[in-house]
């Protein structure tokens, strides 16, 4: 009898044993379903779940349901959600300010040669993160961030002529100045406010955001369009450091060579997907502004000579000049 009751214990745990390691990762993205971002990060997930034969499932919540991203990178670092794919909250480390300083990349093959895999900028970003027990999975690169405007620019490609605009800006140092520098009145509005605030004349335009947001988010108040490139943006697949810890062998090295498939193939596809967008905008009505080498050079120049200094003594001038140093500045 004791020996019968002894199997059946055996059994019961080894029935269990799978299940005891099945787990489901809240991951956290901030656009909306069927997006592109979205479509890769369900591509992801799918290919995790089949590759650990379902024992790790990472179930989505786009659209910033889980809260603004600067919450989330905070709940991540507690473990309260264990993924979010997003931009780096400033407000939790002054230095991520360093990745918004404009045109520290100039075109796509810079801003993989920065932020990709063993770039500097790269580096210094998942230490920081890992400070906050978070660790990197992969990059998701987006856009180079252009300006929308709802009313005509006056001299719209002269870098420092009066524009006699009012730009959105994000609650970032560098784009507020950088909207200054270039006769812009820069004022810090919540994304959730933007469109009203277009709408209603509080502003009138934005910077920022690239192509596919503004068509995406924006495209009924962007009848200007100027492609400037004034800073790159990148977002980070973050997973809290200790549920990935706390993952087998295997199903942690699965995760991390599907995410760096997914991100090696958005390097691949993001520069066409910035025209594409651009071109539905076009369609759409809206006036795209040429802008040559010469322009981006000059609007590279006056950031550089005005908003840097500036930016670089906020975050901390000698770590600062250090990474620009690395990057051959």
């Amino acid at each position: 009898m004791k020996k019968l009751l002894l199997l059946t214990v055996a059994l019961l745990l080894a029935l269990s044993a799978p299940a005891a390691f099945a787990q489901t990762l809240k991951l956290s993205h901030v656009r909306p379903q069927g997006s592109s971002v979205d479509i890769d990060l369900t591509t992801f997930a799918a290919e995790v779940e089949a590759a650990t034969g379902g024992r790790t499932k990472v179930q989505l919540y786009p659209a910033s349901a889980l809260g603004d991203y600067t919450v989330v990178q905070e709940r991540v670092s507690i473990g309260a959600v264990e993924m979010s794919c997003q931009p780096t909250a400033p407000g939790a480390e002054r230095k991520f300010q360093f990745a918004f300083l404009p045109y520290l990349a100039k075109n796509w093959a810079e801003a993989q040669a920065y932020w990709g895999p063993g770039g500097p900028i790269r580096g210094q970003v998942e230490e920081l993160l890992a400070k906050q027990d978070i660790k990197v999975l992969a990059a998701w690169p987006v856009y180079f961030s252009g300006i929308s405007l709802y009313k005509e620019p006056n001299e719209p490609l002269n870098p420092t002529a009066s524009k006699n605009l009012k730009l959105r800006v994000p609650p970032v140092k560098s784009l507020t100045l950088l909207a200054t520098v270039m006769g812009y009145q820069g004022a810090v509005i919540p994304f959730s406010e933007t469109f009203t605030a277009v709408q209603t004349g509080v502003v009138d335009g934005i910077v920022g955001s690239g192509a596919e947001d503004y068509y995406s988010s924006f495209r009924d108040v962007t009848k200007y369009y100027i492609p400037a490139n004034t800073h790159f943006e990148i977002w980070y697949m973050m997973i809290n450091r200790e549920t990935f810890d706390s993952l087998p062998a295997e199903t942690q090295k699965t995760m991390l060579d599907l995410a760096a498939k997914m991100e090696e193939k958005r390097w691949v596809d993001a520069p066409q997907e910035t025209l594409d967008y651009e071109q539905k905008l076009i369609d759409l009505g809206t006036t795209r502004y040429e802008v040559s080498d010469k322009v981006l050079s000059d609007f590279a120049k006056l950031a550089e000579e005005k908003v840097w200094p500036q930016v670089l003594e906020d975050i901390g001038r000698e770590w600062a000049e250090g990474l620009l140093k690395e990057m051959g500045k």
